[in-house]
């Protein structure tokens, strides 16, 4: 389960579903782990390991309903992504493609419009209107200092300038042997020599 609140999910008695299952499970304990990432959780409906066992690495669900579980104005981000963004003046500046958050803020990226793809944070001083449940987000594109991309204008009656191209040093010549000079064996000069010794 992905949450920015275990402590309040992670509760006795609250309920959770193995992802894709509809088979409740009771929640009997939970402690964050000490000295690691995670929750240490006890079910009611699990009593033995082997049961438990097949919960490692599996995804945990929760019913959510956002009218109990979020504060006036908060919304879960996937009721965020895919929203449109729109300026005040009506102009469609992309649809929210993705969501991250840095330190306690959250960014919105929007893409897909005319200004190409942008971040938007969220705040105030640039959003006007939030209401993701009813697809409207609005935005001071002028707050943001929006500019659309420039077009890349090609006149087919200039000419290209010359592209300039690295020199690629060439690697030195290999030596090679003379083919007439005569075959001499050559030791180390430290090289210890065999004894024909038999």
């Amino acid at each position: 389960m992905l949450t920015d609140r275990p402590e309040v999910r992670f509760v006795p008695g609250a309920v959770l579903y193995r992802e894709g299952s509809d088979e409740p499970l009771t929640i009997a304990s939970a402690e964050a782990i000490a000295d690691g990432p995670g929750w240490r959780i006890r079910f009611r409906d699990i009593t033995t390991r082997e049961a438990a066992d097949t919960l490692r690495q599996a995804y945990l669900e929760t019913a959510i309903r956002p009218e109990a579980d979020l504060a006036r104005g908060e919304v879960y981000w996937h009721e965020v992504v895919g929203v449109t963004v729109t300026g005040i003046d009506g102009t469609e500046l992309g649809v929210v493609q993705d969501i991250y958050r840095v330190a306690e803020n959250e960014v919105y990226v929007v893409g897909g419009g005319a200004y190409g793809s942008f971040d938007l944070p969220a705040v105030r001083a640039f959003i006007r209107i939030f209401a993701p449940r009813r697809g409207e987000i609005v935005v001071d594109a002028e707050a943001l200092d929006l500019r659309p991309p420039r077009e890349r204008r090609t006149d087919p009656d200039r000419p290209r300038a010359p592209r300039r191209t690295a020199h690629k040093r060439k690697a030195p010549a290999a030596q090679t042997a003379d083919p007439t000079a005569p075959e001499t064996e050559t030791a180390a000069p430290d090289a210890v020599q065999p004894d024909d010794a038999s």
